[in-house]
């Protein structure tokens, strides 16, 4: 499935958002590709996988193209083998807000300590709640892109 994808991404200040949590899933995640202009991840989210394709983010760094599609979880373990260095490993909670839902990344190994919040929306200028354990917008940071953790993860800043 394809389709533009429009997020903003914040650190997390404190973990109240556990507490509003609808559900948290383990998310294990390795890129085959990397490149700037687009890279290519391989994820295992509980008990499904897949393989997603995203473009280069526009300038404020909200939008971007993104290609996924559902492959079998065996699939998804063999291409792990084959991706770059570091294997991004965290729990995602999903918190309900408003007419939105915040995914919340608890990232661990390499990358323990980094919690960040995303939330999608329709459109770049669309209205949404900020709860209040919510910090700093890092959106368009490339730091903070995933693709960027499994180079250079956050126990190493």
């Amino acid at each position: 499935m394809e389709h533009l994808e429009i997020e903003r991404k914040f650190l997390v200040r404190t973990e109240a958002y556990k507490e509003e949590a609808r559900s948290q899933t383990r998310i294990v995640q390795g890129f085959l590709n990397t490149h700037p202009e687009r890279t290519v991840r391989v994820r295992i989210k509980g008990d499904k996988a897949f393989l997603t394709i995203k473009g280069m983010s526009n300038k404020s760094g909200t939008t971007r193209f993104e290609w996924e599609t559902e492959i079998t979880t065996a699939e998804a373990v063999n291409l792990i083998d084959l991706c770059e260095a570091v294997i991004l490993e965290k729990i995602r909670y999903e918190v309900p807000n408003g007419d939105h839902m915040y995914e919340v990344d608890e990232f661990l190994g390499e990358n323990q300590g980094l919690i960040i919040a995303e939330i999608e929306l329709n459109h770049e200028d669309e209205i949404f709640g900020k709860p209040k354990w919510l910090g700093k917008e890092v959106t368009g940071d490339i730091k903070y892109y995933n693709s960027q953790l499994s180079k250079n993860p956050f126990k190493e800043w």
